[in-house]
């Protein structure tokens, strides 16, 4: 059983598998530790793989079949149970557009059965929002964020489609930008901290950690390193339903041998520093916190040019962040700094300058542990201040 005292706080996710705002959430989780109780819910059963990265200490549940369903077309009926599920939990947090369901339940019955407070988070889209929002989407933001405490993104560009597209009023908007622990980059990876890879004497090694869904275009990596020769190997970790597109494009260019997938790695500190490159090659993203990974590690980025990450990077790295449209140019960038090693060298210290100065975790996990306890009404709560203060 829960402690009675402890803040329950219920998460609402499409899938629970460890991508960009999961680490982000499981990071607030082990850092509040035993101070509050998590219930967590996703949409999709089977994505639950960021379950396994919550500490022993925190107090965590999983309902699955025992809590509504996220999935389903709407109605009042679903709406009406949800909101009677909520009734049990004192903050209610949800995430990305696969969540709005339970954000409209709240948004219709919050003011008739007493329901708690409701904070939205929204970290960038999938391959059907990545070129063009939907106008129904849009209109259905609007209206079911009316009730919301906060809607708390992290990138410049969301703000911006908060403000426009969405509607949303400046006060109800917090930006918080993705940290890190960066000092853990800082320590050099063992040689075999990614299971069955051995780096070679004198190979690059073009890395990227994703999510493997569409949206993260990770075929047009395998692509642009099919023409750079047997010194340059690829590392892509991470699982998803798009791992067979990626093989496949690698057996068509005959370099399946120089394409490596570990699957899903936890701790990337561990092992982020065995990449010579890091690559990205998004149509979409907003924040992401695996390219603050990679500068915290001290490594030169080759990016699309998607969300804040022009200006996520060094200013010595920027002319290496492309036109999502310009693969040829993606691939001639790539091959221009595996053959440099001096300016590999320039640009992953800049880079890890930068992370250092701008992206270190406390302000985050401040700001964030802030604006929970003040919609809750219970300062201190899970900073650990609210014992000292009674």
């Amino acid at each position: 059983m829960a402690d009675s005292a402890l803040p329950r706080i219920l998460h609402l996710h499409s899938g629970f598998n460890l991508g960009g705002k999961e680490a982000r959430a499981v990071r607030l989780m082990n850092h509040w530790g035993g101070r509050a109780h998590h219930t967590v819910i996703s949409a999709d059963h089977d994505a639950m793989g960021a379950r396994a990265a919550i500490a022993n200490d925190v107090p965590c549940d999983f309902p699955m079949e025992a809590a509504p369903s996220l999935n389903g077309m709407p109605g009042l009926r679903r709406y009406r149970q949800w909101a009677r599920y909520m009734q049990g939990f004192d903050l209610i947090l949800s995430y990305n557009w696969g969540a709005m369901d339970g954000v409209m339940a709240h948004r219709l019955f919050a003011p008739f059965m007493k329901l708690p407070p409701l904070i939205h988070h929204e970290d960038g889209f999938n391959e059907d929002e990545a070129e063009r929002l939907k106008s129904k989407r849009n209109l259905f933001r609007q209206v079911a964020l009316a009730r919301a405490s906060a809607l708390v993104v992290p990138s410049r560009t969301l703000e911006e489609v908060a403000l426009g597209a969405w509607a949303q009023p400046s006060h109800r908007i917090r930006r918080i930008a993705n940290g890190i622990d960066v000092a853990a980059y800082a320590v050099p990876p063992s040689a075999d901290a990614i299971p069955g890879f051995v780096k070679r004497e004198d190979e690059v090694v073009i890395g990227t950690l994703a999510g493997l869904r569409a949206v993260k275009n990770l075929p047009r990596q395998v692509r642009a390193v099919a023409p750079l020769g047997e010194s340059v190997r690829m590392v892509i970790v991470g699982e998803g339903p798009e791992r067979e597109a990626i093989h496949a494009q690698a057996r068509a260019l005959g370099i399946e041998d120089r394409v490596f997938m570990p699957g899903f790695l936890p701790n990337p500190s561990s092992y982020v520093g065995l990449f010579d490159i890091f690559a990205l090659s998004s149509v979409s993203e907003q924040f992401p916190i695996s390219l603050i990974e990679a500068m915290a590690a001290g490594l030169p980025v080759v990016s699309t040019d998607v969300g804040d990450v022009r200006n996520m990077v060094s200013a010595e790295n920027r002319g290496f962040i492309i036109s999502d449209e310009d693969e040829g140019r993606f691939g001639a960038m790539l091959s221009r700094m595996t053959g440099d090693e001096s300016l590999r060298q320039t640009l992953g210290q800049a880079n890890r300058a930068k992370a250092v100065a701008e992206y270190g975790e406390a302000d985050m996990l401040a700001r964030y542990s802030a604006l929970y306890e003040q919609a809750m009404g219970r300062p201190g709560a899970l900073s650990g201040l609210e014992k000292r203060q009674r």
